[in-house]
């Protein structure tokens, strides 16, 4: 589990995953979202497909450790198993060093449990190097199902467990809390994306209820907030030097 008492900003954007996904992006979006990235050095950066990969790519070429990252079937996770590994696999000759794939939670639903299975080991199979998460979009299931849905992940190898694909409603706690119960103790990480508003004191909790990375477009302003909220103790840790309030204009902190 992560330690937010021992992170600084720097150390706090690796756990993050920023994204530039409406439908209206364009060029000068993407070229923006990757300053963005090369400024405060996230964990990774997503476009909503792999057709920006390339920009993307020759952007973020001199930091290697950035994931470039991209939807699988996104958002609706509804095509057959093979188109999502051709997705993949067209993803990755492009450039991805991450994949996200939108589940089939029809077929979950619909307890097509060999379905899923396919798809999913289709899928680790065709992203090779690349890191694989899974959305399963878990406002639309019940806790039984995020959990089937978790122990598939689980079974096929995929390396995140993701709540949501960040365009419909995003996941409660209590819904979070499922996916990490379900696995406990194993090698799958757990990802948060559609946080709901105000999305930093939200992405903090998730964080210190066990999330392991969290994607969103408003990384910056909830790293930004960190030690506004560790002033008032939400977070634990301390507030920064540089962060820290002044009194009659020298450098002296004020007690919080």
């Amino acid at each position: 589990m992560i330690d937010l008492s021992k992170m600084d900003k720097v150390s706090l954007a690796k756990v993050f995953d920023y994204s530039v996904l409406p439908k209206d992006t364009n060029e000068a979006s993407i070229l923006k979202g990757c300053e963005t990235t090369r400024k405060y050095q996230f964990a990774a950066f997503y476009s909503s497909s792999a057709y920006w990969t390339p920009v993307v790519k020759a952007e973020l070429a001199d930091y290697p450790d950035i994931e470039i990252g991209t939807g699988i079937a996104f958002p609706w996770g509804s095509v057959p198993a093979s188109v999502k590994a051709f997705e993949t696999e067209d993803a990755v000759r492009r450039g991805c060093t991450a994949v996200d794939m939108v589940m089939n939670i029809g077929a979950l639903k619909d307890k097509r449990y060999d379905v899923v299975r396919e798809e999913l080991s289709l899928f680790v199979q065709a992203a090779g190097s690349a890191v694989t998460k899974c959305i399963m979009e878990v406002n639309f299931l019940t806790d039984d199902e995020i959990a089937a849905a978790c122990k598939l992940i689980l079974e096929t190898g995929v390396q995140y467990a993701k709540t949501s694909s960040g365009q419909f409603e995003g996941p409660s706690l209590e819904q979070f809390m499922v996916m990490r119960r379900t696995l406990e103790g194993t090698s799958v990480k757990l990802k948060v994306a559609g946080v709901k508003f105000p999305r930093p004191q939200n992405a903090y909790t998730f964080l210190l209820a066990g999330a392991d990375r969290i994607g969103t477009r408003d990384a910056p302003a909830i790293i930004d907030s960190l030690d506004l909220l560790r002033s008032i103790g939400m977070i634990p840790g301390e507030v920064s030097t540089d962060a820290a309030l002044t009194k009659n204009g020298n450098s002296e902190k004020v007690d919080y």
